[in-house]
């Protein structure tokens, strides 16, 4: 699957070898690294923070457009590669085909409280069932946990009011 925004990498870790390898080896011990566990980020990644996601069916409306904008210009140029197989990838993992369905499809997500990036990854996959959807995007085990927590706690409430 393709994601169309980038997400936060986890930290990079440093395993060092075994203390008989270790004089041998050019790396520090543990206690020598400034900051340890500490990632410096990149300037470049600081600007999609707060970018938008986009499902799939999104983005295959915006290149098709950008298609016909291209035919219908003047002087049409000729589109590269990366964007004919982009488009063509997007063509065939679109789930959904018209602007209606897709407002609907990302409204209905919303209300679930989901991360960006989570309810792209769900309106792109379409699980089937909560064990799918857990499968392919781990993440969502704590959500559904906290929200079948909430929901607990909301029947207790109506039951002892």
């Amino acid at each position: 699957m393709i994601s169309w925004t980038v997400a936060p990498q986890a930290p990079l870790s440093m395993e060092f070898p075994r203390q008989e390898y270790r004089s041998r080896l050019p790396f520090p011990s543990p206690g020598d690294i400034p900051h340890q566990g500490i990632r410096p980020r990149s300037p470049a990644l600081a600007e999609f923070e707060t970018a938008e996601t986009l499902l799939n069916s999104e983005v295959h409306m915006l290149l098709e457009h950008r298609k016909q904008q291209n035919e219908s210009a003047e002087d049409e140029q000729e589109l590269s590669e990366v964007f004919m197989k982009t488009l063509n990838y997007t063509a065939r993992f679109s789930r959904f085909k018209n602007r209606e369905t897709i407002a609907s499809v990302r409204s209905l997500l919303l209300q679930k409280k989901l991360h960006k990036f989570e309810l792209a990854c769900l309106a792109n996959l379409c699980p089937e069932t909560a064990e799918e959807s857990k499968a392919l995007i781990p993440r969502l085990v704590a959500k559904i946990l906290e929200l079948q927590h909430q929901s607990f706690q909301w029947l207790f409430r109506i039951d002892f009011l």
